[in-house]
């Protein structure tokens, strides 16, 4: 379906309960096992991407602080862009750097002075989670005479954005989910919608299924810097089909993954938030989406020493 476009790692403590399946037609509802599995995130949801019908709901629609999936709307913000130009060049600055060691935030370890596209940051925004990529973004397709200005710039413009989705009960204070004032939240029914909307961009779906991407930058000095970049959501290449999205954690908000999955022409999108086992339950869900059992057989995919967590 093709739609227009006009932060330090701790787990949080998760509460065991039952996720719940909603009613949909005969002709949306898929082949599925008879019973919705358990999960242990305090927020899930899942529906299909054709037309939104849910398929698994748990506590959908109470609001909860997202972490790093907030980049799907800092990446959907770009990509929605009138004229935009992926090859347009973006110098990286000191700036971006201090503000990752500040946070103590995930990074594509952006040098000061290397030059990269627009494209090059969306992969380094999504795929290690670097939140100095998402600045630049939002430092880029901000508006004002300051970096401070630019970046509040485009965070109003993730707020439009959920505006124009229809969206009551998301906001964003933050290009990277990095929340100062605790203000930065979602809900995982929200959530979907979002990634659902971003996923009708092909870019993004070139981005997000990607596990791993490397970029060749222009340095200071004329050289040439390869940066290569991990996929923190290790779903990909572990669960047949799986396509996307976003995984996110911080201690507020725990950890979070935003899925997708495709298989012959039904494609799932699924939200799970503060969810210690989000990669089991992720499985989980599409499983039973899917009416299929290849959860408790899967194997993640593993990291290699030195890459990004998310």
């Amino acid at each position: 379906m093709t739609y227009s476009f006009t932060g330090v790692r701790r787990a949080a403590a998760v509460t065991l309960a039952t996720g719940v399946l909603l009613t949909a037609s005969p002709l949306a509802a898929p082949a599925q096992a008879a019973t919705a599995p358990t999960v242990s995130a305090s927020g899930a949801y899942m529906m299909l991407s054709s037309n939104g019908t849910p398929l698994y709901n748990k506590s959908a629609d109470t609001r909860r602080q997202m972490a790093s999936t907030t980049k799907i709307m800092t990446a959907a913000v770009v990509l929605s862009t009138p004229g935009l130009d992926l090859n347009r060049k973006v110098t990286s600055k000191q700036a971006y750097r201090d503000y990752v060691v500040a946070k103590a935030a995930s990074t594509a370890d952006l040098r000061s002075g290397d030059v990269l596209t627009v494209r090059q940051l969306l992969y380094g925004t999504m795929l290690p989670s670097g939140c100095d990529a998402a600045m630049a973004l939002a430092d880029t397709f901000g508006t004002g005479t300051t970096r401070t200005a630019r970046t509040q710039s485009f965070i109003a413009k993730m707020n439009a954005k959920a505006t124009e989705l229809g969206l009551k009960n998301t906001k964003f204070d933050s290009f990277d989910g990095n929340s100062s004032t605790g203000d930065n939240y979602t809900t995982p029914r929200e959530l979907a919608k979002i990634a659902r909307y971003a996923m009708g961009n092909v870019n993004f779906r070139a981005v997000v299924k990607a596990t791993s991407y490397k970029a060749a930058a222009t340095t200071s000095t004329g050289g040439t810097r390869t940066y290569t970049w991990y996929n923190t959501n290790t779903l990909l290449g572990s669960y047949s089909g799986a396509n996307g999205i976003k995984t996110g954690t911080n201690t507020p908000a725990g950890p979070c993954l935003v899925f997708a999955a495709t298989r012959g022409t039904k494609t799932l999108i699924g939200v799970v938030l503060n969810d210690s086992n989000r990669y089991t339950d992720a499985a989980k869900m599409l499983d039973y989406g899917f009416g299929s059992s290849t959860a408790s057989t899967m194997r993640l995919r593993e990291l290699p020493q030195g890459a990004q967590r998310d």
